[in-house]
């Protein structure tokens, strides 16, 4: 008999493990919905990939006493585990850190559960009365600003606030981003060992990040926000609630809005095209440097994640991961030589990834953007 493949692996992870906690979820006074559209989809390939962080179960349901709707975070697995702890943590250091300026919105913790053998951690469903991408483009300028500049208030510029914060999150600084680029060039290149457009992109951004890793520590020691997207916030009357604390961590201020930017050059550049000459207007040359190679440091990652998924996966979707590997490889490109992305790349890419993804996988990123 053939061994499983990763997707029939996380299928029976899911099974297992709705087994177990629906009656305790049960118990505790909560009902699971029919669709869970967080577990389905591509999800598995995140799960396989993600091994630091353990394996977890994200579902939707509601509290049976008044119906109201959760986000029930659920495992047994000890590296997931360990990471909704070090969540619950995050979540806690920010709301008391001295020098922290502003304050940051969370979701309520509704329940949390912690035993050796599993955690249970249960928020309030933040409801928003309507997606991020659809606001108009000055909502969506003024949201994000607004969101980069909170973040930017949490600065760690003494040593007793260094030492403070590496008790809780990880720390990095240009030696390690670039360490981790690094990493991810030997990764892409021993699976596209013959493509020297994507050798040469890569290349390049080594070179950026190897002349100007004193630009990226001038600006190190903020809280930054490693996937912040719009699936990771909701907006409620002007208060942005933060999701994922586990992806917190101090570092180059300009690393939350690389990743920001980078998902808008696909979802929304008008956007992506504002907030980069707000920084050129607005801030110094080494700041905009300092985001320009965020961006090309963020583009390492996320085109070395898709390279990973290559063995992992088949049909379709090895087709659309192959793809996206050549998308953000362009984008990378148009990073590195300051222009704009080609509209015709994105919409070709857009097309073909429409026609590749699964069902699930569509059903699953409704609501995400």
């Amino acid at each position: 008999m053939p061994p499983l493949t990763e997707e029939q692996q996380w299928q029976e992870y899911k099974k297992r493990e709705l087994e177990q906690f629906t009656p305790l979820l049960t118990k505790l006074g909560f009902v699971l919905d029919t669709q869970q559209p967080h577990i389905g989809g591509e999800r598995f390939l995140m799960q396989a990939l993600t091994t630091a962080s353990g394996k977890k179960l994200v579902l939707l349901g509601r509290r049976s006493s008044d119906n109201a709707r959760v986000v029930i975070k659920a495992t047994r697995d000890a590296q997931g585990m360990d990471e909704l702890v070090r969540e619950r943590k995050n979540r806690a250091f920010l709301q008391k850190i001295k020098f922290a300026y502003q304050g940051f919105f969370s979701p309520e913790e509704v329940l949390f559960i912690k035993k050796r053998s599993l955690v249970v951690s249960i928020q309030k469903f933040i409801e928003c009365d309507r997606p991020f991408l659809e606001r108009t483009l000055r909502e969506q300028f003024s949201l994000a600003l607004k969101a980069f500049k909170t973040q930017e208030s949490t600065h760690a510029t003494t040593y007793g606030h260094e030492r403070a914060i590496r008790k809780i999150f990880e720390v990095l600084e240009a030696k390690a981003y670039l360490r981790k680029y690094e990493e991810f060039q030997n990764i892409i290149a021993a699976q596209f060992p013959h493509n020297t457009y994507l050798r040469d992109q890569l290349t390049e951004g080594e070179k950026l990040f190897e002349r100007n890793q004193h630009t990226i520590d001038q600006y190190c020691g903020f809280l930054t926000h490693t996937d912040f997207v719009p699936h990771n916030f909701r907006v409620v009357r002007e208060n942005i609630y933060l999701f994922d604390h586990s992806a917190l961590r101090f570092g180059n201020k300009y690393e939350g809005w690389a990743r920001f930017l980078n998902f808008m050059a696909l979802y929304n550049p008008a956007l992506e095209e504002a907030l980069i000459l707000y920084v050129a207007y607005n801030r110094t040359a080494e700041e905009l440097l300092s985001l320009k190679l965020m961006r090309v440091y963020r583009l390492g990652e996320i085109i070395c994640y898709y390279t990973k998924t290559l063995s992992r996966c088949s049909g379709n979707l090895a087709l659309l991961n192959a793809k996206r590997v050549q998308f953000w490889a362009a984008l990378l490109h148009a990073v590195l030589h300051d222009s704009a992305l080609s509209p015709e790349i994105r919409a070709t890419y857009q097309r073909e990834r429409d026609a590749l993804r699964s069902h699930e996988e569509k059903e699953r990123q409704i609501g995400l953007h």
